[in-house]
């Protein structure tokens, strides 16, 4: 099967991002992709690098406007899409949402971003409750997938859970970049640290991993692209230029799974009863 990545520079204006992220899954289905993943927060610029009460105005339900032009396509073009927006969940209460929907058009499910940051421009916190949805996986046409959102790349929990719920790819719709005085030194570490850890991912769970980042300078920050899939072994399989617009179609053999599990049977040796301390903030000593 193929996947596709719509890596893409965001403009000021929500219209005109749709229809680039509109234009990227139609040339992705052309090259045959069956699962495609936006980017994270895609019908706007990054409007987090400051705490704005105007910028809820961005903020839309789901089902809405942005779902429904997305299931059309996904219906007319037979494909899943992963479209990562600001969700106004009632009033007071807003997350940072994927929502899945299936080849066939419909909405399979939502993941809300667990993780939330608050540092120099990505004060987050400002705006998004954390998720309440847990780490689901959800099963398409064409296979079983998870999606965690930008942050949530750092936590190996997540990632685990929503392996072990089933999912064979995760996908994980991306903002992150470098601030305009970061060192060159600083920054080509923080890139190689933001793939290196994702690559863990797919090695500990011998699974597909998809990270779909945003490009081009935005306000303070220069977001670095390199949309990336590493197989289940944590190859990178294809990579996408860290300074343009790309749509990334990757062919990905889920039979790698089984084969990498049994060779390398992290799952099977996981001692689950010994983890009880991942649910304490930290173990402090006299508490061990």
């Amino acid at each position: 099967m193929k996947i596709g990545l719509v890596q893409m520079r965001a403009e000021e204006d929500p219209k005109a991002n749709l229809a680039k992220a509109l234009a990227g899954i139609e040339t992705a289905a052309r090259k045959r992709a069956q699962i495609v993943c936006l980017q994270e927060l895609f019908r706007s610029s990054y409007f987090p690098q400051s705490e704005d009460a105007k910028k809820f105005r961005l903020a839309e339900t789901i089902p809405g406007p942005t779902t429904e032009g997305l299931s059309r396509l996904a219906r007319a073009k037979g494909v899943v899409i992963i479209a990562s927006l600001f969700e106004k969940r009632s009033s007071g209460i807003y997350h940072n949402t994927a929502v899945v929907m299936d080849a066939d058009g419909s909405v399979l499910g939502k993941y809300r971003k667990m993780h939330i940051p608050d540092d120099p421009c990505y004060y987050e916190k400002f705006y998004f409750t954390p998720g309440d949805l847990g780490f689901p996986s959800f099963d398409t046409r064409y296979a079983r997938i998870g999606v965690l959102i930008c942050w949530d790349q750092w936590f190996p929990e997540a990632a685990r859970l929503t392996a072990l719920s089933g999912a064979a790819i995760l996908f994980y719709p991306t903002a992150i970049g470098w601030l305009s005085q970061e060192p060159p030194g600083v920054a080509r570490a923080q890139r190689e640290a933001w793939e290196l850890i994702q690559r863990g991912h797919a090695v500990a769970n011998g699974v597909y991993v998809a990270a779909v980042n945003r490009v081009g300078r935005e306000g303070k920050l220069r977001f670095w692209g390199s949309s990336f899939v590493a197989d289940p072994f944590g190859e990178i399989i294809a990579r996408a230029r860290g300074n343009r617009d790309e749509v990334l179609v990757v062919p990905c053999d889920l039979k790698r799974i089984d084969e990498t599990r049994q060779s390398w049977p992290f799952l099977r040796d996981r001692r689950v009863d010994a983890y009880g301390g991942l649910t304490t903030r930290f173990l402090d000593e006299g508490s061990q």
